[in-house]
């Protein structure tokens, strides 16, 4: 796995999260700007993280290219394995891009009611292991699964609250425990 900044997992982290795997808007949690950003983000394309592709209408511009087209940068399938905690290969090619006078076809609306939806977690993964943890009957504290996974302590809050919570649509609950801490737990409960 290639080494990461903080900043960099968040980024990549936060892409994984939307349906689309856009880059763009960066997290409000980040405090780079300017040059920053860009260098952030430019070190991450040359990983094979993060990819350019023509934006649509909608999307948020990374940078309009030579012939006036705008662009964004979506999250890669070797930036999510990285994330999963597997081996991103160095050399990962981009994935191809539809031309970019022609805009990528519209989504159906999710339906929902009320609920998140519910997605399969694929087995041996960091998040199964963190869904594994907190099914315990004890639970787990954040440091728990900081030491369990070897995730930053932001990074299992964030998985727990955006993952688990909003993607996955499970219910959990948290109690201080004296001696222990704040300890979470998936419940039956949704």
């Amino acid at each position: 796995m290639p080494k990461l900044t903080d900043t960099q997992l968040v980024i990549l982290s936060a892409a994984a999260q939307r349906d689309d795997r856009a880059v763009l808007p960066l997290p409000n949690s980040l405090k780079i700007k300017g040059a920053a950003v860009a260098k952030t983000l430019e070190s991450l394309i040359k990983k094979g993280l993060l990819e350019e592709a023509p934006a649509g209408r909608a999307s948020v511009s990374w940078r309009t290219d030579k012939d006036g087209r705008r662009t964004t940068l979506l999250v890669t399938d070797a930036g999510i394995t990285t994330l999963d905690g597997g081996s991103a290969d160095k050399t990962a090619k981009p994935r191809k891009t539809k031309s970019p006078g022609r805009s990528a076809p519209k989504k159906a609306p999710r339906k929902s009611n009320g609920a998140a939806a519910k997605t399969a977690v694929r087995a041996g993964t960091k998040q199964a292991q963190l869904i594994d943890l907190l099914k315990r009957e004890d639970g787990a504290t954040i440091d728990e699964a900081v030491e369990a996974l070897g995730w930053q302590a932001h990074s299992v809050r964030g998985a727990i609250s955006g993952a688990l919570k909003k993607k996955l649509g499970l219910a959990v609950a948290s109690e201080k425990i004296d001696g222990r801490g704040r300890v979470y737990r998936i419940t039956d409960r949704g």
